[in-house]
């Protein structure tokens, strides 16, 4: 993206706790600016990750630098929203975000235009005059949201933000988080809603078992992983027979059949096959996703 020193750098870093290795000699670059998807299954390490950026917790081996320092040095350019959520739960919110503005170096006055600021930008302005404890979960989770950018942070950590959100709400955050981007912040977050992920990110970060499994741009993991899918949705009680010029297939239980097209086939001719093989509601064809790029490094590991 840009010659300047990167935004996050983690070198070697492994961290055990007792006999398990939660992280294992890993290496990440985060360049300034960058809007990067941090992925991986349940105990891959993620969270751990985070943890150690944000100086809560620290390497056994390796180093991690966040802009140029640690986070704890850096503290007043970092905002971060935890995967453990926490509110002063008897405090009104208005006091809270001025709090945590005045502990980031926000003065009262500026704090209260923050938070107030940008719980409009997230259609809940009534919140302010309200106790923490008064607010449904998803409220909560925006209050929490604020709390971390409210001082207008270089670099922006999100364990897992969707968290808690509807659809809706979930659709008005990944907005904010990508105007947010398009203002030059760089911005971290770890998710298992791979669609918003893809729709979000411009790099995508993967770990399992704490290993990398993947570290790229979006564009060139979409490149590296193309492959030519033709979904297939079967008419009721309806078998599909083996078809030329393919080399997988995946069956599921609604009826629906995956064909992965060999390279130098015309997809159109499969296609055309598979109308003349059996009765089908319909045919299409599309591109791996990353829900497909991500179960398949996971389950076959990177190097398949």
């Amino acid at each position: 993206m840009s010659d300047a020193a990167p935004a996050i750098e983690i070198q070697g870093v492994t961290k055990r706790f007792g006999d398990v290795t939660a992280v294992d000699h890993l290496d990440l670059s985060v360049p300034p600016g960058c809007l990067i998807g941090f992925l991986g299954p349940n105990g891959a390490g993620k969270s751990t990750t985070i943890r150690m950026i944000m100086s809560i917790i620290y390497a056994d081996e390796g180093s991690v630098r966040v802009l140029g320092k640690t986070a704890l040095d850096a503290k007043d350019r970092i905002g971060y929203l935890p995967e453990e959520r926490g509110l002063y739960r008897r405090m009104r919110v208005r006091a809270f975000l001025r709090y945590i503005g005045m502990l980031k170096g926000m003065s009262s006055r500026a704090a209260d235009a923050a938070a107030a600021g940008w719980l409009d930008r997230l259609e809940l302005p009534e919140a302010l005059s309200r106790r923490c404890e008064e607010l449904s979960k998803g409220q909560q989770q925006k209050v929490q949201f604020v709390a971390a950018v409210l001082h207008d942070p270089n670099l922006v950590v999100l364990d897992e933000p969707f968290s808690g959100l509807d659809p809706v709400n979930a659709a008005l955050l990944s907005r904010v988080i990508c105007e947010m981007h398009e203002a030059g912040k760089t911005i971290v977050f770890s998710t298992h809603v791979l669609h918003q992920a893809e729709l979000l990110c411009d790099r995508i970060f993967l770990i399992d078992k704490g290993i990398k499994l993947l570290d790229d741009d979006l564009e060139i993991i979409r490149s590296r992983f193309r492959e030519r899918i033709i979904n297939v949705e079967l008419a009721n009680g309806t078998r599909l027979p083996e078809i030329a010029g393919t080399h997988a297939r995946d069956e599921h239980k609604d009826g629906a059949v995956e064909l992965h097209v060999d390279d130098g086939v015309d997809e159109q001719v499969v296609m055309r096959s598979v109308l003349d093989a059996a009765p089908v509601r319909s045919v299409s064809l599309r591109e791996p996703s990353l829900n497909d790029i991500f179960t398949r490094l996971v389950t076959e590991g990177p190097h398949t």
